[in-house]
Parts: C-alpha cells; structure tokens; sequence
C-alpha cells in the first residue's frame, strides 16, 4: 500500500519513506510509529496503544516515544508548534492529520481530511457526547499534580468552551439549579461545555490537603490535558476569571480567546476598608449560618447574588451549603478575598472581552471596569441588571448571550 500526503509517499511493501521520490532514512520505531498512525488516521490513537503495538509490553520510558515522535516530525518536515501532519492531544494520544491519498501501485483514492485544530480536537473528545438537545452531562475525573481528584463535566455540543470553577461549585447540583440552569443549557447549544468542581467541593476531594489559589490553576491545568484540549476559549465567571488569567498567562498558546464576566483584578483585602469589613461579615455569616435552614443567611447570600431572584432561587443558596462542609467554604472564601492578579492581566496578550452588571453588589462594577483596563486590547461591557448570576429572564442574559456569541464565533 502507498499512502501519499504533501512532498511524501509511505510504501508500505518496500518497508520506505519518500520525499519527492528520494527514499529517507528511519529508525525502525519510527517508521512504526509512522506506519500505525497513518493506517489508524480516522481516529485519535491513545499513547498507551502506541506503545504496546511499537515496544510490545516493554517498560519505556514517555521520553522515548516524545523522543521518537520528534525524530517522525523532523523527517516530514513537521513542526511540534503547527503540527501539520501529526497533531498532539495533550494527555490522551496522536493523530495523523494531513490529507492522505491511499492503493496500491499508481491507483490511488483521495480522501477528504478536515485539517482544523479546533475540529480535530473537540472530534477527540466529543463525538461520543450526547446532543445539545438531550440536555446530559458525561462527568469524569482527573487527577491534579498533587494527585487530588477532580471531578469535571463534558455537556452540549460544538466547540470547545472551558469554565473555570467559580465559588462553590456541585456538578449534578448546578445541573438542576434554577440559577445555573439556564447557563448551561444555552452554552451547550453552542459549544461543548468543560467545567470542573474545584478541590474541596462539590464531587471533587473535599479532603485535599492544599487548598490555594496556585492549586485551583493547577486544576484547571489537570482538567484540560484530561479532556485532551490543545487550544481553545475559556468563560471565566467571578472567582473564575482570576484563574482563567493566571491560567492565560502561564500558557499563552493555549488560550484562543477569554470571556470574563463578573471578575476582578484583586479581592475584598485589597479595595479599602469598607470592602474588608464586609469581608470580614462574610465569613462570620459562613460560620454562624452554613448549612441551616436561616433565613438570615438566605436573605443575605441572596441579596448579594441574585436581589431580583425567585424565593426558589434564594432557597438554592441553602441547598448548596449542605454540599460543602462549612471550613471548606470558609477557606475558599477567604482566598478569594485575597486574590490579586493585576500582574498577570497586564500580561496577557489574548483577545479578551469583561462584561459586567452595573447594580452587582457581589463584586461592584467599578471592579470589572478595572480589570478590563488592565487587559491590553481588553473590551469591555457594561449590563443593565442588580444579579451577579444573571437570571433567564432579564434582558442582560441575552445580550450576554449575543455578546459572548460573537465574540468567540
């Protein structure tokens, strides 16, 4: 069998590669590699698949197979950046992504390859997942650097679309929720959904014996290697975006576009005296109040969250606190008082779009005009609604909705 693709030709039968009809010299394991994944080219083939059909079921090393996968690179003049001809699913495998024509002698047949980045990736991963219109989550886990587990859900269909775990999180608790509800069945219209529960919450460990603002980056870095994401756009919402931009800064070639909503460059300890008083109140309320049925602690949660919401809405807030214990909730609070990521955002060199509402009295606008400013070509937009969650019915949920939609189209 011949496969041709660009400058090259692999003959199978003469056990050969050919650049322009010059036979080109390969390792026996590369030309292997080479050989299996042009012949498995319909599809992502696992690193563990590769090694056992190369190296049988000897122990090696990841660096060999990295190392024979450049030598396969250099000799097809490809580009570990581009990747042309062989692209990387980070932490699941490769696949062979240049267009082939395949038979045997001079007869070949043409076979249409769609060379996308963004389509081969979100192939990979999302083929398997159900329609938008069914409205399910496939939930999985992962495991941090630390080796704390992290529970993350894949939902709708489309493109890729990360969210970075904002305060408090459950994944089958949210599914339901009359406050997120509506987000996540209108993001999975569009896009396939990733978003995660972050350490000490919801399915996640609750148990983790780091909880900081560095191990909530290094959870989004474990979930996205695990969905087998190269590139794509991050929704960061309140807490959220802070990761999303550290995230953003560490790896800039990862990150196509962000959207930030209801974020802020630094947290309640850095914005004056009224603001840490607050805080302070905040975190006795967390101590006095978690997880009872108070009316007190409804009143307030859902004052600040959602002052225009349902009573069913505000009873939420009660129902997420018995998800989470009580010190868990405390710590995560009081890191993102502390949070501070003007640094990082002055940095950053992605497309980026802020909205926020104007009467938002969790996070005041006044701090999602600051972060906006500090974002190099940062745009920003401003809504008319008093939610910190934006609620389905009021106007600012669809231009949020228009807005986001076109920014990443």
């Amino acid at each position: 069998m011949k496969y041709r693709f660009g400058r090259f030709v692999l003959d199978t039968r003469c056990y050969e590669l050919r650049r322009e009809g010059e036979p080109q010299h390969l390792e026996p394991q590369v030309y292997a590699i080479l050989r299996y994944l042009i012949e498995n080219r319909d599809r992502l083939v696992a690193r563990e698949e590769l090694l056992d059909e190369v190296w049988g079921h000897r122990f090696i090393t990841p660096g060999t197979l990295n190392s024979r996968i450049k030598a396969l690179r250099q000799a097809l003049d490809d580009d570990g950046s581009v990747q042309h001809v062989i692209r990387t699913i980070r932490g699941r495998g490769f696949r062979f992504v240049a267009a082939v024509s395949a038979g045997g002698g001079d007869a070949v047949v043409s076979e249409q390859v769609d060379e996308s980045p963004t389509q081969h990736v979100a192939n990979a991963k999302v083929s398997a997942l159900p329609t938008a219109a069914s409205q399910q989550q496939v939930i999985r886990f992962c495991r941090a650097g630390d080796r704390v587990r992290i529970a993350y859900a894949l939902s709708g269909t489309g493109p890729p679309l990360v969210k970075p775990a904002n305060w408090l999180t459950h994944l089958e608790h949210d599914w339901e929720s009359p406050v997120w509800g509506h987000w996540l069945n209108e993001l999975g219209r569009s896009y396939t959904l990733i978003r995660y529960d972050e350490r000490g919450c919801g399915l996640s460990d609750h148990h983790a014996p780091m909880i900081s603002f560095d191990a909530w980056v290094s959870d989004l870095e474990a979930v996205v290697d695990a969905a087998g994401l190269e590139r794509f756009p991050m929704l960061g919402i309140s807490q959220g975006c802070a990761v999303a931009i550290a995230y953003a800064a560490r790896h800039p070639e990862r990150v196509s576009r962000l959207v930030l909503y209801g974020g802020y460059p630094f947290g309640r300890n850095h914005r004056g005296a009224q603001q840490d008083l607050e805080g302070t109140l905040l975190r006795d309320l967390i101590r006095v109040g978690w997880g009872r049925d108070n009316s007190a602690f409804r009143q307030v949660f859902g004052s600040l969250f959602v002052p225009d919401g349902t009573p069913q809405q505000l009873q939420w807030f009660i129902d997420l606190t018995r998800t989470v214990p009580m010190e868990n909730a405390l710590r995560i609070t009081e890191l993102t008082h502390d949070i501070d990521i003007r640094t990082q955002a002055a940095m950053l060199n992605v497309p980026t779009i802020v909205l926020h509402s104007r009467g938002d009295a969790m996070i005041p606008f006044e701090a999602g005009r600051q972060l906006a400013a500090l974002i190099p070509g940062g745009r920003f937009v401003p809504l008319e609604s008093r939610n910190h969650v934006l609620l389905e019915h009021e106007p600012a949920w669809t231009r949020f909705l228009e807005e986001t939609r076109t920014f990443l189209a």
